[in-house]
């Protein structure tokens, strides 16, 4: 099984950036899902998939999974493309595009 190095974006439900310094190392699941036929849930045989470890750096979680003996893929964050807008340009005299509101 291959676990999976990670730094977690920001959820669209928050506006700070809480929960998102630390990495993770969870696992990738070897086999989809199974769905139950008499009450419709999904399940799974593997209970690693449950498995989700916070690291300070990357560095300790690679070292976790070297010291374990754990498969693993990192995965780099990617850094939000930030356009600077100014609030006085939505009534500037000139506008070339139409209101939205």
């Amino acid at each position: 099984m291959v676990a999976r190095i990670f730094r977690p974006a920001k959820t669209a439900m928050q506006s700070g950036k809480a929960k998102t310094h630390n990495w993770v190392l969870e696992y990738i699941a070897d086999a989809p899902r199974t769905r139950d036929p008499l009450m419709g849930w999904t399940g799974s045989n593997d209970t690693r998939q449950q498995i989700r470890i916070t690291f300070e750096s990357e560095e300790q979680a690679v070292a976790y999974a070297k010291k374990n003996g754990l498969a693993y893929r990192i995965e780099k964050p990617h850094s939000p493309v930030r356009q600077r807008k100014s609030y006085g340009d939505n009534f500037k005299w000139g506008k070339v595009e139409t209101w939205t509101h």
